[in-house]
Formats: C-alpha cells, sequence, structure tokens
C-alpha cells in the first residue's frame, strides 16, 4: 500500500471556488470510480496552497484507477476543462509516500 501526498498551487486567488470543485465534482467522482481520498486540506498560511491525499493498494491498482478516472469521457470533456482554469499545473507536486508501522493512516 502507498499513498499519493498531492501539493496543488491555485491560480488568482481561487482557492475556495477550488475547494468547492473539488469536494463536490472531483472527489465524488473519483471516488465512484473506485479512488479512496483520504483527506482534503487547505494550507494555513499559504492562500494558494491545497493538498490532497489518495491511497493505493497497489501499483497495479493506481494504474487501473487512472485509467478509469483520466481518461473518461466526463473527466475529459466536463471535468478537465475547468481544472485548467483554476489549477498552476506547472506547480503541482505529487509524492509517494508509504506509512510507517506506527502511522494511524493506513
Amino acid at each position: 500500500m502507498f499513498f499519493e501526498f498531492r501539493q496543488y498551487r491555485i491560480k488568482d486567488g481561487r482557492r475556495d471556488e477550488w475547494v468547492k470543485f473539488m469536494e463536490e465534482e472531483i472527489i465524488p467522482f473519483q471516488i465512484s470510480q473506485g479512488m479512496v481520498v483520504v483527506g482534503s486540506f487547505t494550507g494555513e498560511t499559504e492562500p494558494d496552497l491545497y493538498i490532497w491525499i489518495r491511497r493505493f493498494d497497489s501499483e497495479e491498482q493506481r494504474v487501473a484507477l487512472y485509467k478509469a478516472v483520466y481518461e473518461s469521457e466526463k473527466w475529459l470533456t466536463v471535468i478537465k476543462p475547468i481544472i485548467d482554469t483554476m489549477l498552476d499545473r506547472s506547480r503541482v507536486v505529487v509524492t509517494r509516500i508509504v506509512p510507517t508501522s506506527k502511522s494511524v493512516i493506513r
């Protein structure tokens, strides 16, 4: 098992709009496709920072879920065009992390 710790920078002070879109559209859609979303966060002192964490059981599962989500018609025609107006893709940082034996998140 591993997690993706995804750090995004949101354009033009649109973080509140971004969070609403994530929590009402993106996260529910991804969950409907089988993704496990562990958490959704904003930076306390960084007004453009948004972080979310997803969990995968294996690399094979991650590949299958990426395909189900990112190659879907809904993603390509509805969700992605909206994302492109708010997300600074050049500053996205995705870190794969593995929980230690004492980690509460599993």
